[in-house]
């Protein structure tokens, strides 16, 4: 499937008067120019929307997906990305912690809502992101209009150090989720320990979420970034993570299923 690239600049409040750049990925058929989609918004690990974050959006654009990539920092600079080097890094994990919890959710609400405005998308809304963007992908279902969201190796949620203050109530908010989740962690990710990854699953599981939870043996964190220079790009196991989540937004933004029954599953226990 073709893909066209634009974006679009959208007002910002939460924070004072400002914009925040809305790169737009958008799956083109030729002949059918009615044709709609489902959208999905793709939030970028902390270095806003590099060249990795750039070609994940486009593979799912790809699929028939129409990509909405906010520029997450756009408090303190424009919507270029930021380098994968010392000043870079040290640029984003600075940005990251005096961003208010507020503008995350507002740029999260307004790209959702870019997304809900186009004629040509479908109604429906996933979300997903790397590192920062992980977690950005778990706030944003919170929203009741996004219906999946794909997590990986989100950060900080199981410390709740998001944000101004370093004090988010992402785990303490599980409950409002409303879709479905699926997080993927790399079991030798040392940004989120293997007591932090315990405690969102467990969170998750007694607060009733609907979720599925994976760690990948021998992942590192951002094993999903296709960049080289800190070694940790694992095209094998991107594979099949990408295709889980083409399973999971195939399942809940592709089909119409219809609100659910609230029907109890009885599973028999036999072999």
């Amino acid at each position: 499937m073709l893909i066209e690239e634009s974006y679009k600049d959208v007002a910002t409040t939460a924070d004072g008067q400002g914009s925040m750049r809305i790169f737009l990925f958008h799956p083109v058929i030729h002949g059918y120019p009615q044709a709609k989609f489902p959208g999905v918004v793709v939030f970028s690990e902390i270095y806003q929307v590099t060249g990795p974050v750039s070609r994940f959006a486009r593979q799912i654009a790809g699929q028939g997906y129409i990509v909405a990539a906010p520029s997450s920092y756009h408090e303190f600079t424009g919507p270029e990305p930021l380098a994968y080097d010392v000043p870079g890094t040290d640029a984003g994990n600075d940005w990251k912690i005096k961003k208010k919890v507020a503008a995350y959710d507002e740029d999260s609400q307004l790209a959702v809502s870019f997304l809900l405005g186009l004629k040509t998308c479908s109604g429906k809304v996933g979300a997903t992101g790397m590192c920062l963007g992980g977690h950005l992908a778990y706030r944003a279902s919170l929203d009741p209009r996004v219906q999946a969201a794909v997590c990986f190796f989100a950060t900080d949620i199981h410390s709740s150090t998001l944000g101004l203050g370093k004090n988010d109530d992402s785990l303490k908010r599980a409950g409002d989720i409303k879709g479905e989740l699926l997080m993927i962690f790399g079991k030798s990710d040392n940004h989120v320990p293997p007591e932090g990854r315990d405690l969102i699953r467990k969170t998750l599981h007694d607060i009733g979420v609907n979720f599925s939870f994976y760690e990948v043996s021998g992942a590192q964190h951002a094993f999903i970034r296709d960049e080289l220079s800190k070694g940790r790009y694992d095209p094998a196991i991107t594979k099949v993570c990408f295709e889980m989540l083409l399973e999971l937004f195939g399942r809940r933004l592709k089909l119409d299923l219809g609100e659910p029954s609230g029907e109890k599953l009885v599973i028999e226990d036999v072999c």
